[in-house]
């Protein structure tokens, strides 16, 4: 079946960086954009970054733009997201995403607490 797994969340330091990955089975991974999401508590979960499914163009949220990098291993199937710069608002639960005809699908989501 269909698994996304994200890893690499935790607690950092305002300014500090943290790399996300998401591994992905079940599905032809090179075949499909993938997305990271966030969702802070009492927020809607919003978009943060996508790729495509060749890695050549990349989307990003305005409040991360310059400070994140989407990434992605067609041959590991994982999606990565760098995050450089930190700040307290970062924080919140990041959810690694894709989207084909048959479903939408998410990971379980991880944490990322941005505090000194």
């Amino acid at each position: 079946q269909v698994q996304l797994v994200e890893s690499g969340g935790g607690l950092v330091q305002p300014g500090g960086s943290l790399r996300l990955s998401c591994a992905a089975s079940g599905f032809t991974f090179k075949n499909y954009a993938m997305s990271w999401y966030r969702q802070a508590p009492g927020k809607e979960r919003e978009l943060v970054a996508r790729i495509t499914s060749g890695g050549s163009t990349t989307n990003y949220a305005a409040s991360v733009k310059g400070r994140f990098t989407i990434s992605r291993d067609n041959i590991k199937n994982t999606v990565y997201l760098q995050m450089n710069s930190l700040k307290p608002e970062d924080t919140a639960v990041y959810y690694c995403y894709t989207r084909f005809p048959s479903g939408n699908y998410w990971g379980q989501g991880t944490q990322v607490t941005v505090s000194s």
